[in-house]
C-alpha cells in the first residue's frame, strides 16, 4: 500500500500517488496533494486545477487551513506531478476520464468535501457534482472562473466546431491555436511555479481535447441538476483567458442553489490576483461556505 510522501515541489506538503488502469497512452496515475493540519473543524476541501496547470497555490492552501479546513488538491492524470514522458500532456478524450481521479481522492478523504475547481477544473467539477459516482460526498461546489465556453468571436466558432469534429477521428492532431500570450508571463512576475509543468506558452492543444471540452460545454449549457450549493466567481475584461459573460450566464444553469459573484480587475485565476481582489475572493468564499448546511 502506498503512503504519503513529502512533496517534491512544495515543502511542507505531502503527496500520494493514485494508480488507475492503463488507457490509450499507457499507465495512468493521478496525484493527491495535502497540507497536513491538526485542526479541521470546518471539514475538507478538494481543489482541481485548470488546463496547462498543476497545484502550486501554497497561499490558498494555507488560507483554507487557517480557516479550519483540511486542504487537498489533485494533479489530474497527465498534469503536473502526474504527467509521464510517454503521455500526451494535459489530454483527454472526455472529461469523464477525470471522474476516477476525483472519486479516488474523495474515497481517501472520507468526509464530505467542499469541491473546488478552477477554469477547466471548474468544468470537470461541475459535471462530477452532477453525475460523479461519489457526488453525494460533495457538500458544496466552489468555481473559480470555470471554463463553460470558448472565448472566441462568432466568426471563429465554426472553426472550433470543425476542429472538434476532426478531433473525434484524429484526436492527437495538434491545433495551431495556443493559450493567450502574456498571461503566464504576468503570473511569473509575482508567483513561483515550475514552468516545465506550467509552460509559459502552454502545452500543445490537441483536436481531441477540443472535442472533449466542446462536448462538456454543451452539457453544461443545456443545464445540470447539481443538488449541493454552488458558488461561481468571475472577473471582468481583466480575464484574458475566458469571457466572464459566459461564466455569469452558464453558472446559473447548474442547479437550484447557485450564487454568482463578480470581482472586477481579477486575474483569470482569481486567487492569484492583486492582494485586495484576492482578499475579497477569500472573504466572500468563506462567508458563503459558513452558510452551507453541514
Amino acid at each position: 500500500m502506498k503512503r504519503w510522501l513529502p512533496d517534491r515541489l512544495l515543502p511542507g506538503f505531502e503527496t500520494l500517488e493514485l494508480a488507475f488502469p492503463d488507457d490509450y497512452d499507457g499507465p495512468v496515475v493521478a496525484t493527491l496533494v495535502r497540507l497536513p493540519t491538526a485542526n479541521a473543524e470546518r471539514g475538507a476541501v478538494l481543489y482541481v486545477h485548470g488546463f496547462s496547470e498543476y497545484f502550486f497555490q501554497r497561499h490558498m492552501a494555507e488560507r483554507f487551513a487557517a480557516e479550519g479546513y483540511a486542504f487537498y488538491a489533485l494533479d489530474l492524470r497527465k498534469y503536473g506531478r502526474s504527467l509521464r514522458p510517454y503521455q500526451h500532456a494535459n489530454f483527454c478524450k472526455s472529461v469523464s476520464e477525470y471522474y476516477a481521479d476525483i472519486s479516488a481522492a474523495l474515497e481517501l478523504i472520507g468526509a464530505p468535501v467542499l469541491l473546488a475547481g478552477h477554469s477547466m477544473g471548474g468544468l470537470v467539477c461541475s459535471l462530477y457534482a452532477n453525475e460523479g459516482a461519489r457526488r453525494g460526498q460533495v457538500q458544496a461546489l466552489w468555481l473559480n472562473s470555470p471554463f463553460f465556453d470558448w472565448r472566441a468571436p462568432d466568426w471563429k466558432r465554426p472553426q472550433i466546431h470543425l476542429a472538434a469534429a476532426i478531433g473525434r477521428f484524429s484526436p492527437f492532431t495538434k491545433s495551431p491555436e495556443a493559450l493567450p500570450r502574456g498571461y503566464t508571463d504576468r503570473l511569473l512576475e509575482h508567483w513561483e511555479f515550475d514552468t516545465k509543468l506550467k509552460p509559459v506558452e502552454g502545452f500543445p492543444i490537441f483536436l481531441g481535447w477540443i472535442g472533449a471540452m466542446s462536448d462538456a460545454h454543451h452539457r453544461v449549457q443545456r443545464g445540470l441538476a447539481i443538488e449541493c450549493p454552488v458558488l461561481a466567481m468571475h472577473s471582468d475584461e481583466a480575464d484574458v483567458v475566458l469571457d466572464w459573460r459566459h461564466i455569469a450566464r452558464y453558472s446559473r444553469t447548474l442547479g437550484a442553489d447557485v450564487t454568482v459573484l463578480a470581482f472586477p480587475g481579477g486575474l483569470h485565476d482569481l486567487v492569484l490576483s492583486r492582494p485586495e481582489v484576492r482578499e475579497a475572493v477569500f472573504s466572500q468564499l468563506f462567508a458563503w461556505a459558513a452558510r452551507v448546511p453541514a
